[in-house]
């Protein structure tokens, strides 16, 4: 009877480690992710350059820009150019601009990524408005840069061959670390 007891007690000790471990696992699976992401350029995820590149490359690369705002954040966000057409390494400055549709300050947080995804660990931003969480004071509008480069390297990776345009896609979310969220009747 005391080896059973002894026994269960061993189970059930192995049974909340594991939980705990599981928990563990749990929370810090989004950085962990994210890591991966931006150390592959894993779904397109891009990568974040100290430096302008090395040296240019003869080659073009068109760069389409996309922006679109979660159903939760009052903000009109769209680019200010629909492309650009750049050299391999040379380095281009585009700009978004967004616009805080509510009568108070909003905090918002860009994620991003490119298509086709495989582009992602080539596409190197120096400078980008995503690094940040974002306020718009009421009725605010704000022209937001963006520094970037397409590696040269690319030209070294055979499955690159075939691209010819890249896109660069925001989506805004409302920052909760901030001040209020505000929101307006229907989605911006």
């Amino acid at each position: 009877m005391k080896r059973d007891i002894s026994k269960n007690r061993k189970t059930a000790m192995y049974v909340a480690a594991g939980v705990v471990g599981m928990i563990g696992l749990s929370f810090a699976s989004v950085p962990a992710y994210r890591a991966f992401c931006q150390v592959t350029g894993w779904g397109g995820t891009t990568q974040r350059a100290e430096a302008e590149a090395d040296r240019t490359l003869a080659r073009e690369i068109t760069i389409r820009f996309d922006a679109t705002v979660n159903q939760g954040l009052a903000w009109r966000f769209k680019p200010e150019q629909p492309s650009q057409t750049l050299h391999i390494g040379e380095t281009g400055l585009a700009f978004y601009e967004a616009e805080n549709l509510t009568d108070k300050p909003v905090s918002g947080r860009a994620t991003f990524n490119v298509s086709p995804a495989k582009a992602g660990i080539y596409f190197q931003k120096i400078e980008c408005f995503c690094f940040t969480e974002q306020t718009l004071q009421a009725g605010q509008k704000v022209s937001m840069p963006v520094t970037y480069f397409i590696d040269p390297k690319i030209a070294e990776d055979d499955n690159m061959d075939d691209i010819q345009t890249i896109t660069l896609s925001y989506t805004f979310f409302a920052w909760d670390d901030g001040p209020q969220a505000g929101s307006v009747g229907g989605s911006p």
